[in-house]
Order: structure tokens, then C-alpha cells, then sequence
């Protein structure tokens, strides 16, 4: 969903929705998704011990899977997905899977001066440039530089994109860890949840989010698009709405309510992408 609201951004005009823009789509998916599993999959297979604590239902952490299969299987990905950047031959793309590839590795593996996982900044850091930045610029400089052959612009909707999924990717970076205090306490990561509290980091995260809607509710009022400051303003308020609604009733003594809020923010982050090609 990232990817093709993303790429819609590069879109001038409905003839641009032709094989060709399908194609580079189709290429830019299937190499992130290869390489996302990378990502995740590493993070498990240096966190089995964690994970038997806060997620003992994961293929490692349960058995399902052994080491042996979790190593075999991210490195075939992370081979896969550098192989079809090598065959598109598009240098924006390949930038965003290296780049990504380099902050997942030392976001996970456990050697020394790496594992930034264990540093709170330089965690939410590793997160807020995959998310924030090189999923919104690479992809779109993929589709507008390599696909469509034009010149590299960074234009309004692309810099709201690019401002919106930062204050996202922070709220992200810091919610992730309020579902696992237990476990990131035995095994000393320092996490904002460890050192602040649940509660303090669960409404520093709503707060965040609310002044990110604010924002944009802002930025749709100032577009000359009517159909789109319609839709901006509408769509961004009622968002708002929903996330003070579920985080005002949320249980936050309750691991499973707040497991499942954070599969909500997960929703809102997705479905911003639905707002972000309407943005003009």
C-alpha cells in the first residue's frame, strides 16, 4: 500500500496509467517485499530469547522454525531482492534496498557498536528513515526518474508524504515497545516505554498523532483542489476522531488491549496511504 500511493504521487495524468507504470509498480513491490522480510525475519532470529517472553507465538521463539531455517530463509530474501533491483536496473530503487538493508541489519544483529535496537533514538532513527524517508522519496523517484523518464521534482503532496509518515514513524518507533515492556526489561534494551512508563509514552505517541492530523487538516485547507481539500480536511478529521475515541476508553493495565491498539495504529498508518495520492 506504501509503495502504490506512493507511486501514484508520480501520476500526471490517467494516460500515465498505462503497462509501463504497472511494471515499474510490479518491480518496486516485489523488491520490497523481499527485502521487508529480510528485515522482520532478522530481527527474529536475533531476538528468540526475547520472544519467547513478549511474543512466544512467533515460528522461532515457539520452535515451528529453527535458526538453521530463519538464517536460510532471510538471506534467500535478501538475495532475491537485490537480484531484481540488479535486473530493473533502476538506481533509485536499488538505493532504497540498500539503505534499508544496511538500518535493518544494525538495527538487529548482535555484534559489536550494532544492535542499535538496544538505543532508543538511534532505534526510532532507523525506523523514521526507512518509514519516513526512503519509502516515500525512493519509491517515488523510481517511478518519476526511472519509469517515467522525467526530471526529479520533490513536490508539495510528496513533502506533506514525507512530513505526515515521519511523525508517524516516531509514534510507531516509540509504540512498538509499550506492548513489550516485560520482556525489554529482562533483557536490558532501554527502551522510551522502559525508561518513561506505559502510560507516558502511550500519550506522547497520541498526542503526536493528533498534531499530525491537525497539520494536515491545515494543509488540505490551503489547496487550491477543491475535490481535494474536501477530502484532505474530511478524511484526516475523522481519523482523529477515531484514534481519541479508542485511546481515551483504552485499558492500558491490559498487555492485549494495548497489543491491540498498536495493530490500530498499524490501520491508521495504512490507511493515510488512501489520503496521500488525493493530497494536491
Amino acid at each position: 500500500m506504501s509503495i502504490v500511493s506512493v507511486s501514484l504521487l508520480s501520476v500526471e495524468s490517467l494516460s500515465d496509467l498505462s503497462p509501463l507504470f504497472l511494471t515499474g509498480l510490479l518491480e518496486a513491490v516485489v523488491a520490497a517485499l523481499f527485502m521487508n522480510i529480510y528485515i522482520v525475519g532478522l530481527n527474529q532470529v536475533f531476538d528468540i530469547e526475547i520472544d519467547k517472553v513478549n511474543k512466544p507465538s512467533l515460528p522461532l521463539a515457539s520452535g515451528e522454525y529453527s535458526p538453521r531455517t530463519g538464517i536460510t530463509i532471510i538471506l534467500s530474501f535478501a538475495a532475491l531482492s537485490f537480484g531484481v533491483a540488479w535486473f530493473v536496473g533502476s538506481w533509485p530503487l536499488f538505493w532504497a534496498l540498500f539503505v534499508s538493508f544496511i538500518l535493518g541489519t544494525a538495527y538487529s544483529i548482535n555484534l559489536p557498536l550494532l544492535r542499535w535496537k538496544r538505543f532508543a533514538v538511534v532505534a526510532a532513527l532507523c525506523i523514521l528513515a526507512v518509514r519516513a524517508v526512503i519509502v516515500q522519496v525512493a519509491f517515488f523517484l523510481h517511478m518519476q526518474t526511472f519509469v517515467f523518464r522525467r526530471s526529479a521534482i520533490l513536490s508539495r503532496p510528496l513533502i506533506f508524504a514525507t512530513a505526515f509518515m515521519t511523525f508517524f514513524s516516531v509514534v510507531i518507533a516509540l509504540f512498538k515497545d509499550i506492548p513489550d515492556l516485560e520482556g525489554d526489561r529482562i533483557f536490558g534494551i532501554r527502551s522510551y516505554t522502559v525508561r518513561l512508563g506505559q502510560q507516558r509514552v502511550f500519550w506522547i505517541c497520541v498526542y503526536l498523532l493528533q498534531v499530525a492530523y491537525s497539520v494536515a487538516i491545515m494543509i488540505g485547507a490551503t489547496s487550491s483542489c477543491l475535490w481535494s481539500k474536501i477530502i484532505t480536511i474530511l478524511g484526516h478529521a475523522v481519523l482523529a476522531l477515531i484514534l481519541w475515541s479508542r485511546a481515551s476508553s483504552l485499558d492500558l493495565t491490559s498487555k492485549a488491549a494495548i497489543t491491540s491498539f498498536y495493530m490500530f495504529i498499524w490501520k491508521l498508518f495504512y490507511a493515510e496511504y488512501l489520503l496521500i495520492p488525493l493530497v494536491r
